[in-house]
């Protein structure tokens, strides 16, 4: 009985690397988000983040594609960003500008960045795996 778990378990692995490998297509995905600089102005900072969007697929994404990242705080979408068409291997860096209180702790803050595709719909082939169109920054 053992045996057969074991078996079935590196089988479901197998299957999901399969998959995952056998995606045809453009596969664009939220690579990064940072915090590349704070600068202060008395009670409030100023936090530049920086994100980076890479096309991890084998082919580009058609000229026709809208796709934005959109930025969330507590569920709230705050903004987006759009990103262009991006060819295998590619990648496009977006920033955002937010102000907080200085006096706020470390790690008291968190944004969720989600990538978008409004066109065309369904996205297809223009992303082949939605896994990894999300990030989540706390700073």
């Amino acid at each position: 009985m053992r045996t057969i778990i074991i078996t079935a378990i590196l089988l479901a692995q197998l299957s999901v690397n399969a998959a995952a490998a056998g995606c045809a297509g453009a596969d664009p995905a939220i690579t990064s988000v940072r915090v590349q600089n704070v600068s202060g102005n008395g009670s409030l900072n100023h936090y530049t983040l920086v994100g980076k969007v890479t096309n991890l697929g084998n082919q580009g994404q058609a000229s026709s594609v809208l796709q934005f990242v959109d930025i969330y705080q507590n569920g709230t979408r705050l903004e987006d960003r759009g990103v262009p068409p991006l060819a295998p291997g590619q990648s496009y860096t977006f920033s955002y500008v937010w102000q907080r209180a200085s006096d706020a702790g470390t790690n008291t803050t968190a944004f969720d960045f989600r990538l978008r595709m409004t066109s065309p719909s369904p996205p297809g082939n223009q992303d082949c795996s939605a896994g990894n169109d999300t990030f989540r920054l706390t700073f």
